[in-house]
């Protein structure tokens, strides 16, 4: 007997967290760190590279606007069914981030937001508990490029 492998979501869901300094340094090794495990969840590698750039890009933003001096940022990856969500929660639930914008084209920074609004398919952004924030961005997943059974 022939067993036929749906393209229907699966059920299974792969989870990795893992605490960060809110410093460049975290920023980098939560990029590391998430590459890695994409990597062992078999995702398909144009969704790994936009999945390392959003992390990159929301790292350094927790680093750079959501720092608190003696707090930690956050780095959650969640893979159920055909989606892949990034959370970066940081303790500077105070400033959120704007609507993405241009920045002068001689400016240095300001473009990390542009950049996870461009290869997400959502993100956005949830309050609390107080004192945090966390930013989120979701990437669908062809049919079939869900979590391995």
């Amino acid at each position: 007997m022939n067993e036929r492998i749906s393209p229907q979501l699966h059920s299974q869901e792969h989870h990795f967290a893992v605490r960060l300094s809110a410093t460049p340094r975290g920023a980098r090794g939560a990029r590391l760190l998430a590459t890695a495990w994409l990597g062992l969840w078999g995702l398909p590698p144009y969704r790994t590279q936009s999945a390392k750039h959003i992390v990159a890009e929301l790292t350094a933003n927790a680093a750079t606007h959501g720092r608190v001096p003696g707090r930690d940022a956050h780095l959650a990856l969640t893979l159920r069914g055909n989606v892949l969500r990034v959370e970066v929660t940081d303790t500077k639930g105070d400033q959120m981030p704007g609507c993405p914008q241009l920045p002068p084209l001689d400016a240095e920074s300001g473009r990390g937001l542009l950049i996870v609004e461009a290869l997400a398919d959502r993100w956005g952004v949830e309050t609390g508990p107080v004192p945090r924030k966390t930013v989120w961005a979701e990437l669908d997943l062809a049919p079939g490029h869900g979590p391995p059974r």
